[in-house]
C-alpha cells in the first residue's frame, strides 16, 4: 500500500506543476479574495459553527454523566466503597458484593482477589450517614427555611 501511494505521488506531483505554471487566472482569483474586507455573514458562520461545537461538548458531557451512573445499576448488590491507588495504573479496590466484602487488585488487563474480608468494614460514609443527616438532607432543609423567612 505504502508503495502504491509513493508512486501516485510520483506521476501526479509533476502533473500538477505543469497544471499551475498553464494556468494564471487562479492567481488573479487569489489576489483579489485577499483584498475584499471580511463581512458579518462570515462572521455569523463563524460563531454558529462556534455555538454547534461547544453545544455538542455540553450534549455529550450530558450523556457521558447520564451514562456514567449505570455502573452500580448493573446488579444492584454490587458497590465500590474505596479505593487506593498504588502506582501509576495499579490500584486496589474495596468491593462489596450482596455481604461479602472484597479487596481486589486492578491492573491494566487484570484483576485479582487480595482477600476476602470476614467482617464487614464500615466505611466513613456509613457511619456518617448512621450518626447525622447527609449534606443534601442539610441542604433541603436551609433551603425550605430560607423559602419560609
Amino acid at each position: 500500500m505504502r508503495y502504491l501511494i509513493s508512486f501516485l505521488m510520483y506521476v501526479f506531483t509533476p502533473l500538477s506543476y505543469v497544471m499551475a505554471a498553464t494556468d494564471t487566472s487562479k492567481e488573479k482569483v487569489i489576489t483579489s479574495l485577499a483584498n475584499e474586507p471580511v463581512g458579518l455573514g462570515n462572521y455569523l458562520q463563524m460563531f454558529f459553527g462556534l455555538f454547534i461545537v461547544v453545544a455538542l461538548i455540553f450534549g455529550m458531557a450530558w450523556f457521558m454523566r447520564r451514562m456514567g451512573s449505570m455502573n452500580g445499576m448493573a446488579a444492584g448488590n454490587l458497590k465500590i466503597l474505596g479505593g487506593i491507588s498504588v502506582g501509576q495504573r495499579e490500584r486496589i479496590v474495596l468491593v462489596q458484593a450482596g455481604e461479602i466484602q472484597l479487596l481486589v487488585g486492578v491492573a491494566p488487563g487484570e484483576i485479582r482477589t487480595l482477600h476476602v474480608l470476614d467482617e464487614p468494614i464500615t466505611t466513613q460514609i456509613e457511619s456518617n450517614s448512621k450518626d447525622s443527616s447527609g449534606f443534601a438532607e442539610k441542604l433541603h432543609a436551609a433551603i425550605k427555611n430560607r423559602g419560609h423567612a
